[in-house]
């Protein structure tokens, strides 16, 4: 869990993954899990890996796999006269999760500001009753750093990220942090790759920017990669609460992870996951299937890169998803980072 921690805890937002980026790549880098590793334009941090132990005799299938770096959060917007900030979301939120929270503003200069986060509006024992049956829009969000205006105005620039500060917490059967989605694919594909030791195909790992606004990272960089396979390593809605119809749950916590069968994005290829469900009995690997109706993730632009490429999607359960305190039970890691080295070391 140290390595998951360590991810959680360093800030990236969509445009702001150089933090993330470089932790992931020193990571790599210290374990020797590829042959080469580069950044390119956009900010994709790209790892080759060539077939281990050896060559084959025919040309290898080239395998992409994409988990992203960025988490959702904010920038900042506007600096008032008061010294209080304005937001601008980089990701989808549902505004009555940021009610009270405590945030860090990530300066250009390295120095994280703590501060609190609330929406605009009379506190309880001034509001009327129609007040707080409300909730605010986006646009209300203020964070306030209870440091003097002049202060904030040096220190503070537009465009500076903000994201959550909760802690990283092992919690009963799971882990409860911020940035859970998608640190948990970071860290499912880095614990893969550490753990395979055999395989025949050229891997291509790629730690991609910005899909939390519209996946504008991964399509660039499998245009260039030409995988013949592509892997889309995420996490996925599990609402498997009290109050919620059981066909609405999408996953079940600590069922393994799950095999994305459909989104509004993409998809998978049947044989693909023909072929991984068949690793998963064989290795006695827990998993499930999950479809969804709304969302989307990497697959999709991975899918429709050039002429096309065969995807499959691998979704980790996570509760309360795009807030400070997401969810997710160590036996879908473990069952997440096993099949994936089931199928690496196979196709």
């Amino acid at each position: 869990m140290d390595l998951l921690n360590r991810l959680t805890k360093t800030p990236g937002v969509p445009g702001r993954e150089q933090h993330i980026r470089a932790v992931i790549a020193a990571h790599a880098q210290a374990r020797c899990l590829f042959d080469d590793i580069r950044t390119d334009a956009l900010g994709n941090l790209i790892g080759v890996r060539r077939p281990r132990p050896g060559g084959s005799a025919g040309k290898p299938k080239r395998v992409l796999v994409a988990a992203h770096m960025d988490q959702v959060g904010f920038l900042v917007a506007h600096v008032s006269a008061q010294g209080i900030l304005r937001v601008h979301p980089v990701g989808s939120f549902d505004v009555r999760v940021l009610f009270a929270r405590r945030v860090l503003v990530c300066t250009a200069s390295g120095e994280q500001l703590p501060g609190v986060m609330q929406p605009l509006g009379r506190p309880i024992h001034t509001a009327s009753a129609e007040e707080l049956r409300r909730v605010p829009d986006i646009a209300e969000v203020v964070v306030d750093l209870a440091l003097p205006a002049e202060t904030v105005r040096e220190k503070v620039k537009l465009g500076d990220m903000i994201v959550f500060d909760s802690p990283f917490q092992i919690m009963g059967d799971a882990v409860v942090s911020p940035g859970l989605d998608d640190r948990v694919g970071c860290w499912a594909l880095l614990a893969a790759l550490e753990k395979l030791e055999r395989h025949a195909c050229e891997i291509h790992a790629v730690f991609t920017v910005q899909e939390e606004l519209g996946s504008r990272g991964a399509g660039p960089a499998s245009f260039g990669i030409e995988p013949d396979i592509g892997i889309a390593c995420d996490t996925t809605v599990c609402c498997d609460l009290p109050g919620i119809p059981p066909e609405q749950h999408i996953t079940q916590a600590g069922q393994g992870v799950s095999i994305q069968i459909a989104d509004s994005s993409t998809i998978a290829d049947p044989e693909l996951v023909d072929i991984i469900e068949s690793i998963s009995l064989r290795a006695n690997i827990p998993c499930q299937r999950s479809l969804m109706l709304g969302g989307g993730q990497d697959g999709a632009l991975i899918q429709r890169s050039r002429i096309g490429v065969r995807t499959l999607v691998l979704s980790c359960p996570v509760r309360y998803l795009h807030t400070p305190a997401e969810m997710v039970f160590r036996r879908d890691l473990e069952s997440y980072r096993d099949l994936l080295v089931g199928f690496l070391g196979e196709v």
